[in-house]
């Protein structure tokens, strides 16, 4: 018998896919269609083990709908712009655009083995400039309709990349990718108005009935509705121009809690103070080396600073707070000032505490005392309390409806109006550096700020730049920034900034219905592709790509881009797990710390630079010395546990990779590689060969008894197949084929049978391993490609089971089984099962005490 050669068999499957044009996506009006997508990579220049899983997930999807028959697209393109780029040509010289069409070409090559059907022909990069060209089209047709605006804010400045970041690319005060800490700085930014559709973004989230609900509710908790109450203090010394504060709250059943008044170093009332008070200038100064994130603002320590103004208080003018400035409070949310119920507020509560503030309790719990607070009590929803410095009324319950009561309670004094706020910010795009798409517009002295006209986009970028200094490089371009005025045709120059490359990101998924088309979108396409059938990528991408996302269909289909059914783009989401590996390392101790212990250096060593011995204790290849072993890990580059793709691909084939990664997990939870797990589905894809192989040289024969037990089998294989992919189960699918491969190697049937059943097999196996299916498909004399073969349909009439398996049970432990006819007398039955080897050896020609049988269930013999 011969055997699987994967190197060989691999390469020539891919060029007979590409011969045929098998993956070309075609607008064919007479198909249903189905559009597939993964999130596309970041060309960082090698593939690793969770793009192979997310790529292959795409791929059996994409592979079924062709064999059912839709018209289907499957694109593939490239992250492409960002800080990695800049970064590596200050640090190894060279040109970002070198670098990263560079890694994508490298990535490309290493893609190709995997045999993914990728419609290849819409390709395309988020740098080339055919795309950001109609990236800045879209900006511009944005811009006059109002979703687009520029203004001073405050932002987060990452002094090293000398750039703003967004808040959510702040992790624990210091920026994402070069890990230093953030600065608040004020700039003049360019934004998107995504605010404007905090509802119904908010509201649709109920209609993606095919999301994870973890997904929906992060977007929904980022969105944030809150329901609360504005009004205003009355100010007493404040500066002219300041007398009244607007504070808005969510907790007004707090009021008459109120210990003090704060605003944010951002406010207005504090900016005016900072220009004639030294002492508030420094204050707000060192308020703004934290981020604005809220994540930063929760951890650092609360401080504050006694503005000396005070501010009556609404319900009881002769009761007056004092104003601080405190560095916890955000001006882009609410009005930028509260007022402090530390009795119950974890925050306030140490504010009040640090400063020494009063601490008066609204309400506690029902069936306590009152007592001096030891800590913040904050009720749960359903808890009930008893008021004790109450205004609305008898007491209610916390939450919802004490907040609703104390709106009203307001509303009727004409104290405020009740408001629903949203904690979703407008989306701040202006980004400090050179490899981002650049933004359409240029500053005039006479026309001011105006967008670049279409027929001269794209605005592309300057290839000859340096990077010898930080900062942006567009700043000091000698030519660039020089430009005629679209207006006027005066001296004007253009904006320097650059996109987030979220921007990039929000609408590729649209692009690749027309990539080559000469605007954004063709109507015709998008209205034919969209939307995304099914889209697969990481929980990391959970909040920001997806929202963003969002937004920005809604953005196009204002702009005339997308049909109105695309304002939702992604019908289906799927979020995989991590691909994770063992760690290996050994502590190192070299040397001794000031206070007298040892100082430890932890060093991690490849996998390939390990090997394990019989009972799995890993050592060090040739030098010998034992490692410790961290389960489980996502692979890293630091731990130095990443299993290179190539490598696997070289020795076992692309087909051992997909089955493994499919077959021992289900998808949304992460997967262990092992070199073991990855030998064993190498060995079980060549017994399946050689079952192929073997039932290939089986000659001519007539019917036999065992066909139509056979044929069940299959059609039970397709139906439970079949249902496993379409519930994402691939593990569950995989199962099912072991399963049917066990019955098959099994079967008693003729020559003909067997081959239907082999082809069957190959149909099941072909989204998964799609290679080693068309090698068997071709062997057993299937028609033209697997790849294009209609799927095969279950029989209902053979999905109907005639007979049972019985285990049976002797003196309570299972010891054998019988297979029966469903509707067998019992008492034919009950012979069966005294005939049954291990039953009459047991007995030994004695007879049974007892000997039960429970219909279609089990038979339990007692001797």
């Amino acid at each position: 018998m011969s055997r699987y050669e994967p190197g060989q068999s691999e390469a020539k499957w891919q060029q007979a896919w590409a011969d045929a044009g098998v993956f070309r996506a075609r607008h064919d009006a007479a198909r249903p269609k189905y559009y597939v997508l993964e999130m596309f990579p970041y060309p960082s220049g090698r593939i690793h083990m969770g793009h192979v899983r997310n790529y292959t997930m795409g791929d059996v999807v994409a592979r079924y709908k062709i064999a059912q028959g839709y018209s289907v697209l499957h694109p593939m393109g490239w992250d492409a712009f960002g800080m990695p780029a800049e970064n590596a040509a200050m640090e190894r010289g060279g040109h970002p655009k070198t670098w990263t069409y560079g890694n994508i070409a490298d990535m490309k090559a290493q893609m190709k083995p995997l045999g993914l059907s990728i419609d290849w022909s819409r390709e395309f990069a988020t740098c080339d400039p055919e795309y950001y060209g109609q990236q800045q089209a879209m900006f511009i047709d944005m811009m006059a309709a109002g979703l687009v605006y520029r203004k001073a804010a405050v932002v987060n400045w990452d002094p090293v990349d000398m750039t703003v970041l967004a808040n959510e690319q702040v992790i624990e005060g210091r920026g994402w990718r070069s890990g230093a800490l953030v600065e608040r700085r004020e700039l003049t930014q360019w934004f998107f108005k995504i605010s404007d559709y905090s509802e119904e973004l908010l509201a649709a989230l109920d209609g993606l009935k095919d999301w994870p609900e973890k997904v929906r509710v992060m977007q929904a908790n980022w969105i944030g509705q809150s329901r609360g109450l504005q009004f205003a203090f009355e100010t007493v010394g404040a500066p002219e121009g300041f007398g009244r504060l607007e504070v808005y709250t969510t907790r007004p059943d707090t009021l008459m809690g109120a210990s003090f008044a704060a605003i944010s170093p951002d406010h207005p009332l504090a900016r005016a103070l900072e220009a004639h008070d030294p002492a508030v200038a420094a204050f707000v100064a060192e308020c703004r080396r934290v981020g604005t994130s809220e994540e930063a603002l929760e951890k650092a320590e609360k401080r504050g600073l006694d503005t000396g103004i005070r501010v009556r208080h609404p319900l009881d003018p002769a009761w007056e707070l004092s104003v601080y400035i405190a560095n916890f409070i955000l001006m882009d949310y609410g009005t930028g000032a509260i007022f402090g119920c530390p009795a119950h507020d974890a925050r306030d509560f140490e504010f009040a505490t640090k400063y020494g503030l009063a601490i008066p309790a609204v309400f506690v719990a029902e069936g306590t005392a009152d007592a001096p607070l030891a800590e913040a009590y904050v009720p749960m929803k359903s808890e009930r309390v008893r008021y004790v410095r109450g205004f609305a009324g008898e007491a209610v319950q916390t939450g919802e409806a004490g907040v609703a009561s104390a709106i009203a309670h307001c509303e009727a004094r004409g104290i405020g109006r009740g408001v629903t706020n949203y904690r979703l910010r407008d989306w701040g795009i202006s980004r400090q550096r050179y490899w981002g798409c650049p933004i359409p517009v240029v500053h005039c002295a006479a026309c001011g700020v105006v967008p670049e006209a279409k027929a001269n986009l794209p605005v592309r970028l300057p290839d000859d730049v340096s990077f010898d200094q930080p900062g942006n490089p567009l700043d000091r371009h000698p030519t660039w920034r020089n430009c005629a005025c679209p207006n006027c045709g005066g001296a004007a120059r253009r904006e320097t900034d650059t996109m987030d490359t979220f921007v990039d990101s929000s609408w590729y998924y649209a692009r690749f219905t027309a990539p080559h088309a000469a605007t954004p979108t063709d109507l015709a396409e998008a209205e034919y592709w969209m939307n995304v059938d099914q889209y697969i990528g990481g929980i990391e991408h959970a909040i920001l790509h997806l929202l963003y996302s969002r937004f920005f269909a809604r953005a196009m289909h204002k702009t005339g881009h997308l049909p109105a059914k695309a304002i939702e783009p992604f019908n289906a989401l799927f979020t995989q797990g991590m691909v994770t590996h063992e760690a290996y390392f050994q502590d190192e101790i070299t040397g001794v710390n000031q206070d007298g212990s040892l100082h430890v250096r932890r060093v991690y060593y490849s996998p390939d630079d390990i090997e394990k011995n019989e009972v799995g204790v890993a050592f060090r290849k040739f030098e010998g010395s034992k490692l410790d072993v961290l389960p489980s890990l996502k692979m890293s580059k630091s731990k130095k546990n990443v299993v290179d793709p190539v490598n696997i691909i070289e020795r076992f084939g692309a087909d051992t990779a997909r089955w493994f990664i499919l077959s021992d997990s289900p998808p949304e939870r992460d997967v262990e590689w092992t070199a073991a797990g990855a030998e064993a589905a190498y060995k079980f894809l060549n017994r399946v060969w050689l079952l192929c192989d073997r039932i290939g040289e089986m000659p001519a024969d007539p019917p036999g008894e065992g066909d139509e037990a056979l044929a069940r089998a299959s059609h039970r294989a397709v139906h439970d197949v079949t249902q496993s992919i379409e519930s994402f189960a691939f593990n569950k699918a995989i199962a099912k084929i072991y399963e049917f491969t066990n019955t098959l190697s099994k079967a008693q049937a003729s020559a003909g049978a067997m081959r239907n059943a082999m082809r069957t097999m190959a149909q099941l196996m072909s989204p998964m391993v799609p290679h080693l299916a068309e090698e068997i498909w071709a062997n057993q004399g299937g028609a033209g490609l697997v790849a294009t073969a209609p799927w095969p349909k279950a029989d209902p009439a053979l999905l109907i089971e005639d007979t049972v398996t019985l285990p049976i049970q002797i003196n309570g432990k299972r010891r054998a089984e019988i297979t029966v006819a469903k509707d067998m007398p019992t008492s034919e039955v009950e012979k069966l099962v005294l005939a049954e080897e291990t039953v009459a050896r047991v007995l030994a020609g004695q007879a049974p005490k007892k000997l039960i049988v429970v219909p279609g269930r089990i038979v339990n013999v007692v001797y």
